[in-house]
């Protein structure tokens, strides 16, 4: 072996001491696939990924995703060795609080994580989004392919591709032809349980083929035959790339190489010396890199910077071609640029006629999009019902790259994931649509969206048992407390049209993912005083009308607040003095100040009714000890709306009927 190959095999063997050290002082970690994967890994970031140290978010970057996250002192190594901002001592505190390497990458938390992992095959579900939305990118700024060919490289190992979400997503990359995606799986033939034959047989490669991706079968272990499937990778067209790598799990590890005893817990004090001793480290050192391994890394470094200087300059060059029109494309995609004036220009897209609001929501998104260059999605072949094709935008695929529709299938989790790997790309405000009740098939990307506070909008219709004759199978009831659950998740169920522009204009300015709960029934626009004079969904709830020494608050939101402001009616004429308000998002309420809160729902008025067409559960909170959170809390019934309306107490009359025997 050459001196040079000698260092090279050096830098990977290091890899594998950096990680069995790291999780051996914390006592807690995943030794194993880092020791397996770091032939591959080293060989990719140092022969192959382009990126720059100093700049983790530099526009001509691969990206690279390790969708299994419990190996995560690979990506931490790899960090540290390429000098992205990890200190050795950062490597030291592996697991530990406050540390900058937790257990799992986590991205916003660590320089260089590309994407949140740890649960098994969304990092690869989000890298599909992130080669969407790089083709996409390129082709809306009408970008050289040679300037703008960048990857997207993805290590998965035996659980990422058991998951359903591989199915889903790698079914969709193959179909798109998404050909600047390439996956490295760690076919070590290792489980938790044990050996994957026990609940694992298929022939991964033929599945792949049957995707229609480009299938390489190499030893895992051996550089050339990486780099030689790195290069074809990189030249084939048409194609995603899966290589399937045989591997060792926890490599070098003289008595553990292999077993799933080196899965999840350290090898051991002994162990790790012995791995040491057999791969030439001293045995009596930990988190040490060698000096020549240094010294190839920072040379490594240096070229890596250099060739992202050359990059800025022909991106500079390219933008000097671009017309004015171009280059304020350019600068809102970037940018993700939302109009300041967007909600006013969206109340000019409300209809006038009352309407369902997943009707009204639709005619509003068509007119966000054209202002909002960046909002792009689709839904899971559902776009009729849900009413969120974006008219004249294409059809994102091999015939339109430039396309803002993505056809995603009836594959909800896929979207879901998609769709956070969309709006990590840096260029898009992803949306995704579906019925409420299927968010349920969605809730990991949803934890995971609000977990890494991405600005994406989902858009749930059929938001009630008002769906009627599809019965309870399609009538969400727990699915409003679910979205309402996740931390970080902001949850807007708009009452009319006016309000559903109100609800859009929110969720384009948001911060963070917003979930959109739209009704299949007509519904009344509230009265123009109300709309231009009371109306601010923003703060998430509002005075609808008051009479003055009111003695019951009705709340209400989405199709139940013109239940309530019938009630209203009737208590009126009973001579009782009420407050109605809509309150169609809590999580915007409760960032309200306590001065708004109280001049919403006073507390000294503690007679308060909620009316919600789904679980009464979390009402408590805003009706009080003393106060009656109607709902339903069981499943519903296939029958028209309005008869279930009737049968469950969803009318003026009863919600009236119930507010005249509370205040007796």
């Amino acid at each position: 072996m050459s001196c040079k190959c000698q260092v090279f095999q050096k830098a990977v063997d290091t890899v594998r001491i950096l990680a069995a050290d790291g999780v051996q002082k914390a006592n807690s970690g995943h030794p194993g696939m880092p020791m397996g994967c770091a032939d591959f890994a080293f060989t990719l970031w140092s022969r192959f990924m382009r990126f720059d140290p100093e700049q983790p978010e530099w526009l001509g970057r691969d990206r690279f995703v390790l969708s299994a996250g419990h190996g995560s002192m690979l990506i931490y190594s790899l960090l540290h060795l390429f000098g992205c901002g990890l200190e050795m001592e950062d490597l030291k505190q592996f697991r530990q609080w406050g540390s900058k390497c937790p257990g799992h990458p986590e991205y916003g938390h660590t320089k260089g994580v590309e994407v949140t992992t740890g649960p098994l095959a969304s990092g690869l579900a989000s890298a599909v989004g992130m080669a969407i939305g790089m083709k996409q990118f390129q082709a809306r700024i009408g970008a050289d392919a040679a300037l703008f060919n960048q990857k997207v490289y993805v290590i998965s190992g035996d659980g990422c591709i058991m998951e359903g979400t591989s199915h889903e997503a790698c079914a969709i990359a193959g179909h798109l032809q998404l050909d600047n995606l390439v996956l490295f799986y760690d076919d070590n033939s290792i489980t938790i349980e044990g050996a994957t034959d026990i609940a694992h047989s298929e022939d991964v490669g033929a599945r792949f083929t049957a995707y229609g991706w480009n299938v390489i079968h190499i030893d895992g272990h051996d550089i050339e035959q990486i780099s030689g499937a790195l290069h074809v990778a990189r030249k084939t067209s048409g194609k995603p790339t899966i290589i399937i790598g045989k591997t060792v799990i926890g490599k070098g590890s003289p008595k553990l190489a292999g077993s799933a005893d080196c899965h999840g817990a350290p090898l051991g004090a002994d162990e790790v010396a012995a791995t040491k001793k057999a791969l030439g480290f001293d045995p009596e050192q930990s988190f040490v890199v060698p000096a020549d391994v240094r010294e190839l890394c920072n040379k490594l470094i240096a070229e890596k910077k250099a060739a992202a200087a050359e990059w800025n300059q022909r991106f500079a060059a390219f933008k000097a071609t671009l017309n004015s029109e171009k280059l304020a494309l350019l600068d809102a995609l970037l940018t993700r640029k939302v109009p300041a004036n967007i909600l006013q220009e969206l109340l000019k897209a409300v209809p006038a006629k009352d309407t369902a609001t997943r009707n009204s929501g639709g005619e509003i998104m068509q007119k966000a999009a054209a202002l909002v260059p960046a909002l792009c999605g689709g839904s899971a072949d559902l776009n009729p019902s849900t009413k969120t094709y974006l008219k004249g935008a294409g059809d994102f695929g091999p015939a339109d790259w430039a396309g803002r529709n993505i056809h995603y299938g009836v594959r909800e989790l896929g979207m879901g994931m998609i769709s956070n790997g969309l709006a990590l790309c840096g260029s898009a405000i992803p949306f995704s649509a579906t019925f409420m009740v299927f968010s349920d098939y969605m809730k990991p990307a949803l934890r995971l969206a609000a977990l890494q506070g991405l600005h994406e909008i989902y858009v749930f219709t059929h938001d009630s048992i008002f769906v009627g004759e599809d019965g309870p199978t399609h009538q969400p009831i727990e699915q409003l407390a679910m979205l309402r659950s996740i931390p970080g998740l902001t949850t807007i169920r708009p009452a009319e049209a006016n309000e559903t522009a109100h609800a859009w204009a929110a969720a384009l300015q948001a911060k963070g993912p917003v979930a959109l709960c739209l009704t299949r029934q007509n519904l009344q626009n509230l009265p123009a005083d109300i709309v231009s004079k009371r109306m601010d969904v923003a703060k998430g709830a509002y005075v609808v009308s008051c009479e003055k020494d009111f003695e019951i608050i009705l709340i209400a939101s989405g199709s139940e607040l013109q239940v309530i402001m019938g009630a209203a009616e009737i208590l009126r004429g009973k001579g009782k003095k009420v407050r109605v308000v809509s309150m169609p998002s809590w999580e915007l309420f409760d960032k309200q100040s306590a001065e708004y809160k109280e001049s919403v729902l006073p507390s000294a008025c503690k007679k308060r009714i909620s009316v919600e067409a789904g679980s009464t559960f979390g009402w408590q909170r805003y009706v009080g000890s003393c106060g009656l959170a109607l709902g339903i809390d069981h499943f519903g019934a296939s029958a028209p709306a309005g008869l279930l309306a009737k049968e469950y107490g969803f009318t003026a009359e009863a919600v009236a009927e119930h507010a005249m025997a509370y205040l007796s």
